[in-house]
């Protein structure tokens, strides 16, 4: 079938008869350099007596094009996941491929910061929550959340 595959579970012997009966062309193995570590050196040797390659090599990795586009779209205010479906690149890899890069905030708050002022001066005024939740038609929890955080 493949003359080339690349493995990241360790090469046992077993798996080794699994892999040559599904490929029987088979030319090269690739693997995470740190699983190639972990390969029996008897193992290496009788592949290499069979005609087969096994290389450390890690499989995927991303261009420069791709860091450029993901830092493109965070500095548009794109986030992880909405970048990850754009560039079907995974999420984890986003977060890694984004460097020191600051995300955007979070959602931005409900009420603007002249009428969270409003709320918090009448609070120092004395003036009830209740009251001010009726006065601005803004549920009593976050009248309360307002005055306590801003």
């Amino acid at each position: 079938m493949a003359r080339k595959i690349h493995i990241n579970q360790p090469l046992t012997s077993r798996r080794i008869i699994e892999v040559l009966e599904k490929n029987p062309e088979l030319e090269k193995i690739t693997c995470p350099p740190s699983l190639y570590d972990r390969i029996p050196p008897k193992y290496l040797k009788a592949l290499k007596n069979l005609g087969i390659k096994v290389e450390p090599r890690r499989r995927r990795k991303y261009a420069e094009k791709d860091v450029k586009m993901i830092r493109k779209l965070i500095s548009e205010g794109k986030t992880p996941k909405e970048i990850a479906s754009i560039t079907k690149i995974p999420i984890k890899t986003i977060y890694y491929l984004k460097g020191d890069m600051k995300l955007k905030r979070g959602p931005k708050p409900k009420y603007d910061k002249i009428t969270r002022m409003r709320v918090r001066k009448m609070a120092e005024e004395g003036v009830p929550a209740k009251k001010i939740a009726e006065k601005f038609n803004i549920p009593l929890r976050t009248v309360y959340y307002i005055i306590k955080k801003g």
